[in-house]
C-alpha cells in the first residue's frame, strides 16, 4: 500500500508559520548538505515559530476560531477513538436495518479492558430529524449490550 503525503491545509492566519517552517526546513537541508553547523540559528528560528504560534493563536477573532473549529483536517471522533483504543470494532445499524451516521459506536479495548465507546454528532441528528429513531435505537442495543456483557461505557463528543 502506497502513502501519499497529504499537502496541508493552511488558514490564511496560519501562512507566516508555514513559511517559517519550510524557511527551517530548507536552512536543515542546506547545512546537511553542505556539512556546516547552523544548530544554533535553527534553534533561534524554531523559538520564534513557538512565539509566532502562541502570538497568532492567542489573539484570533471569533471568527478565525470558528475556521480553526470547523478545520476539514481537524481530527475527528474516530482518529481520537483509534488513537486511545488497542483495538476498535465500530458497530452499525439497529438490527432493523436502520443505521443513523450521526452515532458513532463500538467496542474497543483501552490497556486490555474492554470499553464501549460511542460519539453523537449533534449537527447529524439535528439536520435529519428521522434519523433520531435510529441513533436511539442503536444507542439502545449498545447501552443492553454493555449492560449484559458489564462493560463501561465512554461517551465521546465532539461538537
Amino acid at each position: 500500500m502506497a502513502t501519499t503525503e497529504r499537502k496541508p491545509l493552511l488558514l490564511d492566519f496560519e501562512k507566516p508559520l508555514a513559511e517559517l517552517a519550510t524557511r527551517i526546513d530548507q536552512i536543515r537541508q542546506l547545512a546537511e548538505e553542505n556539512g556546516v553547523d547552523v544548530s544554533g540559528q535553527i534553534r533561534q528560528l524554531e523559538t520564534r515559530a513557538t512565539q509566532l504560534r502562541e502570538e497568532i493563536f492567542s489573539s484570533l477573532t471569533p471568527s478565525q476560531r470558528l475556521q480553526v473549529a470547523r478545520h476539514p483536517r481537524r481530527p475527528s471522533t474516530l482518529d481520537y477513538i483509534q488513537s486511545i483504543s488497542d483495538e476498535w470494532m465500530e458497530l452499525h445499524g439497529d438490527r432493523c436495518g436502520g443505521d443513523d451516521p450521526a452515532l458513532v459506536g463500538g467496542v474497543g479495548r483501552i490497556a486490555g479492558q474492554p470499553v464501549m465507546m460511542l460519539d453523537i454528532k449533534k449537527a447529524g441528528i439535528l439536520k435529519i430529524t428521522w434519523l433520531v429513531t435510529l441513533a436511539w435505537l442503536l444507542l439502545v442495543a449498545i447501552v443492553r449490550l454493555c449492560a449484559s456483557w458489564n462493560t463501561p461505557i465512554s461517551l465521546v463528543c465532539q461538537f
